[in-house]
């Protein structure tokens, strides 16, 4: 006879010592809801994938405790803050730093990226937004990038504008500090969460408050928009509770002993929860195709089975205006606060100096490239497995003391259909073999042509050899290791790199693209200001070989920017990565006008 198979709504999924010293801060992945990053005392900062023991990748550099760390949205950058005040920004995907902050004068204890662009909001105990006169403990963007929200332990939700640089509206109501605000996915819709007790929601057109969840078990510290908007999910002391708002109710409660919960995600219609504890990091998953989330109100089994409220006729209410997700992304906004001098970067020994400082340890490599590099077959990120899965397995499994077979459906079929696959798949990759082979001789040979070039100390030289082959995926190779070291380049490089830039730009390889725009930005940072001071100068009195030489080549390369920039602009109206990058360089390259 099977067993019977009993489905768990919620059940731990693993506990890790994370750090060497405590841990201080941590944050979920909200793309994938399986990669964690945690910050410790011991000034480092730690990937994990979820449902993994091992840490995949260690960032070091700060020289206090990490007090915030938050990914950005395609999961490719981190940003964490220190308790002295400095942010550090890393490339997860190239595992390098890509820049160090010192704006900040106190313990950083919020940050965000902006949803369309690679720059970052910061909250901090010295309360460098304006506006708010205690540490600023939750800062979030809005969905189409254009506001951003900030709460504090002064018991305030703001909302700024960012592209006039000032504050809309601040939203009182709260009587503790507000440690979590987050907003709807869909609608003009803000929910905020309190120490004291409560999760209120704004109307963000008409800013004024919608409902107000009162009776929380303690204060209230991470809260979650589900996918579709539908409800609002909060992790409460040992429980997920699952919130409706207009009007306000509870729809369902949920008992997990995760204790005092500090983040949110969901992929795969799981809940994945994260606590931590000294030196250890929990994580728990809730099944959410078990969780009722909208409907009849809950009974809650955390106190005294009443239910929280009386569900009323639900009314037919208009719908909130909707976020206008742009095609592009909205132009870059004005800073709330502007770079003090501290932030402002010298492009050579100040990245040499972060190099040697800041380091991104590779711990786990096969682990790493699945998450950052995965193969394009690769699924990332399944769900994760319930425990009682193991119990299904085994009752599907004959049993040996008898003929009797309960056979899983198409079980048969299983095998063959691999070896089907796997046999189309082995055909496919030796059709183009030989082909693959005689590009990566050739490569590989002119390479060597470079390297000869190179290993003599002119830079230049190994530049034009690369050109010279006239192969793009030599010049990117060689690009991708200049591009690291700000302080080879020099004037007469630009000249000759220019021209391939422009081709990379317009190439149909993502990476290529990638690599163009980073040699242009790099370019644009370091030379630009250069180039028009040398334009824009009286002509000198008498003969300067070596001013005219520089001359020369400042207007070679203002003639080759201007023949980019009209590329620049055209593509700056793409939305996501690319779109991102060519709009920073199209704001570069605004003084070429």
């Amino acid at each position: 006879m099977a067993t019977p198979v009993v489905t768990k709504t919620a059940w731990k999924l693993q506990e890790i010592v994370a750090h060497a010293s405590n841990v201080s801060s941590l944050v979920l992945g909200k793309a994938s809801g399986r990669l964690l990053a945690t910050g410790g005392d011991d000034c480092r900062v730690n990937l994990w994938s979820v449902n993994k023991p091992n840490c995949i990748m260690s960032l070091t550099g700060h020289t206090s405790p990490v007090e915030s760390v938050r990914l950005n949205t395609p999961e490719e950058l981190i940003v964490a803050g220190s308790q002295s005040g400095s942010i550090r920004v890393w490339d997860l995907e190239a595992a390098k730093i890509l820049r160090t902050l010192m704006g900040h004068k106190a313990n950083i204890c919020s940050l965000d990226f902006h949803p369309y662009g690679e720059f970052v909001a910061s909250g901090s105990q010295d309360t460098n937004i304006k506006g708010h006169s205690q540490a600023v403990r939750c800062l979030r963007f809005s969905p189409d990038g254009k506001w951003l929200a900030s709460a504090a332990d002064d018991h305030t939700v703001k909302l700024w504008d960012l592209t006039a640089g000032k504050m809309m509206s601040e939203f009182p109501g709260h009587t503790g500090p507000v440690n979590v605000v987050e907003f709807h996915p869909n609608e003009y819709l803000l929910a905020s969460g309190s120490s004291d007790r409560t999760i209120r929601f704004w109307d963000l057109e008409k800013f004024q408050v919608v409902s107000c969840i009162e009776g929380e078990p303690g204060p209230v510290r991470s809260v979650l928009f589900n996918p579709d908007g539908c409800c609002l999910y909060s992790g409460c002391q040992d429980s997920l509770r699952v919130y409706g708002w207009e009007p306000e109710r509870c729809f369902d409660v949920v008992l997990v002993n995760w204790g005092k919960v500090a983040d949110l995600a969901i992929c795969n219609d799981q809940l994945i929860g994260v606590a931590f504890s000294q030196s250890n990091v929990s994580s728990y998953v809730v099944d959410l195709t078990r969780v009722t989330r909208t409907g009849t109100v809950a009974q809650d089994p955390v106190q005294d089975s009443r239910p929280l409220a009386q569900q009323p006729p639900h009314p037919s209410a208009p719908l909130r205006r909707i976020y206008e997700r742009p095609s592009t992304a909205c132009s870059k906004p004005q800073r709330v606060k502007q770079n003090s001098e501290s932030e402002r970067r010298s492009p050579s020994s100040e990245d040499d100096r972060d190099e040697r400082e800041s380091r991104a340890e590779i711990q786990n490599t096969e682990d790493y490239n699945e998450i950052f590099h995965p193969t394009p077959s690769a699924g990332l990120f399944p769900p994760v497995p319930s425990p009682d899965m193991a119990t299904a397995k085994e009752a599907a499994k004959p049993s040996p003391a008898t003929d009797v077979q309960f056979p899983v459906p198409n079980a048969v079929k299983i095998p063959q259909q691999v070896e089907l696959l796997d046999e189309d798949a082995m055909s496919q990759i030796r059709k183009g073999h030989d082909t693959m082979c005689v590009v990566l001789t050739s490569r590989h040979k002119n390479l060597d042509t470079v390297w000869a070039a190179w290993t003599t100390g002119d830079i230049k030289t190994s530049v034009d050899s690369a050109v010279a082959i006239n192969d793009l995926s030599v010049v990117v190779d060689l690009l991708n290791i200049v591009n690291q070291k700000a302080s080879l380049w020099k004037l007469d490089l630009c000249t000759t790199i220019l021209p391939q830039i422009e081709k990379l730009l317009k190439s149909k390889y993502e990476s290529y693209v990638q690599t163009g725009c980073t040699s242009l930005k790099l370019i644009l940072k370091r030379f630009l200001p250069l180039i028009t001071d040398m334009l824009a100068a009286p002509p000198s009195v008498g003969v300067d070989i070596s001013r005219e030489e520089r001359l020369h080549k400042c207007r070679l390369c203002y003639k080759q920017l201007k023949s980019i920039s009209g590329f620049v602009k055209s593509k700056s109206s793409l939305s996501g990565r690319h779109g991102s990058a060519f709009r920073e360089l199209h704001l570069l390259m605004a003084s070429l006008d």
